[in-house]
């Protein structure tokens, strides 16, 4: 799977399946890769254990991040992203549950392109995830150093 658009990071299986479901409007499932948590994510982006035939190079354009998670919160995984020059640039986006403004700071903090809050709602969070999506990937120029 080493074309892939955007990597889906939520522990949750339902709302992981709502957020692939929002997004596989716009690219297709096939172009969205998940993890249940963030030692997979970074497995997945770092090219080892199961994902050691990927090619590191060839990162996703777009990170979707849950904040909580179990094992390894987000903040954890973004700060892991920053410090490796084979994800430094890629862009996340944060999800977060939360309403506390400095929590929300702390994602800005330790490197996230933007913060977007969960909502239960599907329609909502397919709006949210559509525009996420059209920044991302068809707005924004990709990083130079993108091999995708």
């Amino acid at each position: 799977m080493n074309d892939v658009a955007i990597l889906v990071v939520e522990d949750n299986p339902d709302h992981r399946e709502l957020i692939v479901a929002a997004l596989a409007d716009r690219c297709g499932r096939a172009r969205i890769a998940t993890a249940a948590d963030g030692l997979e994510a970074l497995d997945f982006m770092l090219c080892r254990g199961p994902h050691s035939e990927r090619d590191v190079r060839k990162q996703p354009r777009l990170v979707v991040l849950d904040l909580k998670m179990t094992r390894m919160d987000g903040l954890q995984v973004l700060k892991a992203m920053r410090a490796d020059p084979a994800t430094a640039s890629v862009p996340v986006v944060m999800l977060s549950g939360v309403t506390d403004k400095q929590e929300l700071d702390s994602c800005y903090e330790a490197g996230a392109n933007s913060v977007v809050r969960k909502s239960m709602d599907f329609d909502e969070l397919r709006t949210k995830m559509v525009k996420a999506y059209d920044y991302w990937i068809t707005v924004n120029e990709a990083n130079r150093h993108s091999r995708v």
